[in-house]
This record gives structure tokens, sequence and C-alpha cells, in this order.
């Protein structure tokens, strides 16, 4: 799934569909993201996770009042037979033991079923919530890069490249873009001094921090001689758009690691 983006006037921005970006299926088809309906459910999906879990712990704290009981038929039966019958019969047909075993049996078995449940229940609803956070990832993350107003104007790779090289360094905490340094302390604002840095002063900090920055600013010679798969500057690998374009996903992901470590450029 990728975003759906026009170009207008040699800037990208994402296409809008009633107030939601659109993204383009691998089948061609299109559909506006939700990104606050995307919040709501994953916040939903929380919530419920957080009551099967309760229930989990009531159905143990249950169960422990029912510790010896397995066979739930077998304790019935006991039960009705002590209705019916003086405890000193009882004891002399020698049934105490067997009543016991039969209960603790009935209640094991309770346990057992509603832990089975409950584990298959918290493993649905966790494969959900990522799924939900991945696609939101990909729309405020992914959709930040190829929006950026700093990668068009200053580097001299795209926005998919950019990605692959600074990607990680961004994530999503309460609905926010919230970017880290490489020590792991978040960036914040020049600017606005006490405020966390907007995505594209973020990613600025990031390059200048970058120990090949040189290598992917616009001007600098990142861009190479535009020679297909031919060497560049230095003796890097070049690669052209049309190269990498064409390339599978695997030699993409390796070409675009090569261009963040400066051991290659790409060509416009």
């Amino acid at each position: 799934m990728k975003l759906k983006t026009v170009e207008v006037n040699g800037v990208v921005y994402a296409e809008v569909q009633d107030g939601k970006p659109v993204f383009v299926h691998d089948d061609g088809k299109t559909i506006g993201f939700d990104a606050v309906g995307t919040v709501a459910t994953i916040t939903r999906l929380n919530s419920e996770a957080k009551s099967h879990r309760t229930r989990a712990e009531e159905f143990e704290a249950r169960a422990k009042l029912f510790e010896g009981i397995e066979d739930a038929d077998a304790a019935r039966k006991a039960l009705e037979t002590v209705k019916n019958i003086k405890d000193g019969d009882l004891i002399a047909a020698g049934k105490v033991e067997e009543i016991k075993a039969a209960a603790k049996r009935a209640a094991e078995e309770q346990v057992a079923a509603a832990s089975k449940q409950h584990v298959e229940e918290l493993s649905r609803l966790k494969v959900e919530r990522d799924t939900l956070q991945s696609t939101l990832y990909d729309e405020k993350i992914g959709g930040s890069f190829d929006r950026s107003k700093f990668i068009a104007e200053k580097l001299a790779i795209p926005g998919d490249i950019a990605k692959a090289a600074f990607g990680k360094a961004f994530k999503i905490e309460d609905g926010k873009t919230v970017a880290y340094d490489a020590t792991g302390n978040k960036i914040f604002s020049r600017v606005r001094p006490g405020d966390l840095a907007d995505f594209d002063e973020a990613l600025e900090s990031l390059v200048e921090n970058y120990p090949y920055r040189d290598q992917i600013m616009k001007g600098s010679g990142a861009s190479g001689s535009g020679a297909n798969g031919g060497k560049g500057a230095g003796g890097k690998k070049s690669y052209s758009r049309a190269e990498f374009d064409a390339f599978d996903p695997v030699k993409r992901s390796e070409v675009a690691a090569a261009v963040r470590d400066g051991k290659a450029t790409l060509s416009d």
C-alpha cells in the first residue's frame, strides 16, 4: 500500500479525499485512510484486551475456590448423594475422596478452558492492534517523508530512500510524531524552545548529524555522474532513479542501506 501523491510546482503533496489521505493498494484500488478512526480503534482494542485480562483474573480467582474439583458431573452427582444419605453412610462407603477428586477435576477443566479462550482472544486482538499501528505508522511517518519540503528542496535522495535511512528515528506517541536522536533523546525545536521539533525540523537535525551528510545533500556531489550502475565519485556505486525503481524490494533495501552508509549514490 502506497500513499497517492500529486506534484504541484515541483513539490509532492498527498492526495486527499473527504479530508483523508488517499492510499493505493497493490491491486490498484484507492481508499482514504481514516487516521482518527484508526487511533480510536487501537484505543478500543487495547481497552478490550484489558477487559479480557480482568475477566481471566476473575475466573482464576473464582477457580481457586474449587481447587481439588476436576470432574463437574461427578461433583454434581456427589452433591446429590450428600443430600440423600447420612455423613456416616458416605464415609463408610468411602466416597469422600472420590468427591474431592471429581470436584478438583471440574475446577481445573473450567480454568483451562477459560485460560485457553483468554489466550486466543488476546492473540487475535494483538494481531489487529499491530496491523492498525503499522498502518497508522505508514500513513503518518511514511506520508511525512513523501510530503517533506526539506527532502524536496535540500536532499538529493527521494523520500523512500530518506525513510530507509532515518525512518527508525521517528515514533508515534499519543497520536503525535516524535523524533529521537542517535543517543535516544527526543529532538526538541530550536525555533520553539521547549516544544518538540516538527517533522522537517527533526529530519534536518538528523541529517546535520549524519556522518555521510554531504553524500545526500543537493549541490554536494551526491547525485553522481548518472551512469547506470557505474562508479560515482570516490569509487562509490551510482544508481539512477529508474534503476532503483526497477529493483525488487530486497535489492531496493540493499541500495537504500548503501546510500545511507555513504557507499553508493542515487541520481535523478
